[in-house]
């Protein structure tokens, strides 16, 4: 235990493609890791940030993310860039934490309910608007849900087309497929998406009427 990782003594840092800096931190060189979390730290966070929405949450899941690749380095297969790889990860651990919170938001109403005996007096008295923010949260709240049924490859296509507004070429190769597959996922990946919010919303309206 008392013995340093080995440090990359005849690598160059800054101009070994990513795949070599991989396999070097395979064998535990913390510098080449680290190389990898300088260079691409950036593109991560803003993944995060653009389905999060919160810089203090962004943060400390790109954090997350970097511990779990260095955790799963054996498990990188080259099939995709590394970048590729590690907005996986992050996507992945970002939807796993938007379902976590909306789940924790739910139990947080219903306890309210049950302790205080309605959540409308915890409500603000006055607001501006209050019919327009609720319908803007509510469909925030579909979407999510919404989001969370899909396969990870249409969320992801989602996301990157999307909300991060990423072309379909740029999309491809984050993706590591090609431009066809990329529209084709995309199409059953809004259709899908659309058909499950219907769902949610009649299920909803129903509730209320009920």
């Amino acid at each position: 235990m008392g013995s340093s990782k080995p440090k990359s003594k005849t690598l160059d840092l800054p101009s070994a493609p990513d795949e070599v800096l991989v396999g070097a931190a395979r064998e535990g060189d913390m510098a080449a890791f680290e190389e990898l979390v300088a260079r691409h730290r950036d593109k991560v966070y803003a993944r995060a940030f653009s389905i999060l929405r919160k810089e203090e949450d962004a943060l400390d899941l790109s954090q997350e993310a970097w511990v779990k690749a260095w955790q799963r380095l054996g498990q990188f297969q080259g099939d995709a860039s590394f970048l590729t790889w590690m907005t996986r990860i992050t996507i992945n651990l970002s939807l796993d934490r938007l379902r976590r919170r909306q789940r924790l938001q739910a139990e947080s109403i219903e306890q309210m309910d049950e302790d205080f005996g309605g959540v409308e007096r915890h409500l603000p008295v006055v607001t501006p608007n209050p019919t327009e923010g609720l319908e803007r949260a509510e469909l925030r709240a579909r979407i999510d849900q919404a989001m969370a049924q899909l396969t990870w490859a249409h969320r992801t296509v989602l996301i990157l087309h999307e909300l991060e507004g990423l072309e379909y070429k740029e999309v491809a190769k984050r993706m590591g497929c090609s431009t066809g597959t990329i529209m084709s996922r995309l199409f059953y990946a809004r259709r899908r998406l659309a058909a499950l919010l219907q769902d949610l919303k009649a299920e909803r309206s129903h509730d209320a009427q009920s």
